[in-house]
């Protein structure tokens, strides 16, 4: 069975109940996990970006003070555990530098570092030592920065995917998959999603990939920088719902069944 991620990310805007409604929405579509992003702006965002002024819901703050404003704290967090716990639902996140792997290792024990950060080396090693399932994205990288991040990483899952929100569906290169796959028979191989619709996510459920990944929101038209390229409430359902139905209607390779419910038309039809 195909592992469906809802990646919440950072389309809570700072907000502890839109989160905890975006979980309930995951888990009434029947997602596996969903995920945040953990990160500590001191040292991700870099210096020249920090005291740039940017106009917010909250009115106009510097950079650095709005992305302490989304960031999520340890008692939030805490909050997040135990409602995925009370209703049923995995969740994780993605760790964008050291202290947010020690900080993410309390509560899990599967991670995921960015396209972003795939040639971050020492972060890559150190999510490794810590985290029973490493799940690394291949966005803005390079072939060769891939294959040093999974010779130093050794990472679980590899996802496929375009990190433009949203990408332009003739740049998705879906056939990327198939050549992971082949590359990489060893590791489970997945695909992150960040483009308009659905129909190219159903297609990537008959090439073999072993997790899904789309961001989720309520209102794409909502201020943010990763709502646009995000599934609203009913999209989900239908995502979810219709993978599975395609993993049903797969059935296995070999010669063709005769199937029960064939019989009786195979009876009027052939009178045998």
């Amino acid at each position: 069975m195909i592992n469906i991620i809802a990646e919440i990310g950072i389309n809570h805007n700072g907000d502890i109940d839109m989160a905890k409604n975006l979980i309930k929405i995951a888990k009434q579509a029947e997602c596996n996990y969903v995920k945040f992003q953990k990160r500590e702006p001191e040292i991700c965002v870099p210096d020249k970006q920090k005291n740039k002024l940017r106009n917010t819901p909250w009115g106009k703050m510097k950079y650095i003070d709005y992305k302490y404003k989304i960031e999520f704290n340890k008692e939030q967090y805490q909050i997040i555990d135990k409602y995925c716990k009370k209703i049923g639902i995995k969740w994780f996140a993605s760790v964008w530098d050291k202290p947010s792997v020690d900080f993410m290792k309390e509560f899990v024990d599967i991670a995921k570092i960015p396209s972003a950060l795939i040639s971050n080396h020492d972060l890559v090693k150190y999510a490794r030592k810590k985290f029973k399932t490493l799940i690394v994205s291949t966005g803005m990288s390079t072939e060769e920065e891939i294959i040093d991040m999974v010779q130093v990483g050794n990472p679980d899952v590899i996802m496929h995917t375009n990190s433009t929100y949203p990408s332009p569906v003739e740049e998705l290169n879906l056939n990327y998959i198939t050549y992971l796959r082949e590359k990489y028979p060893e590791k489970s191989i997945g695909y992150s999603g960040h483009e308009y619709g659905l129909v190219t996510t159903f297609a990537v459920s008959v090439m073999g990939v072993e997790w899904i990944e789309r961001h989720i929101t309520l209102d794409r038209t909502m201020w943010g920088s990763d709502h646009l390229a995000s599934v609203e409430p009913q999209g989900l359902m239908k995502l979810v719902k219709e993978t599975r139905d395609i993993e049903k209607s797969l059935g296995d390779r070999g010669p063709r069944k005769l199937f029960k419910s064939e019989l009786a038309k195979r009876e009027s039809l052939r009178g045998n």
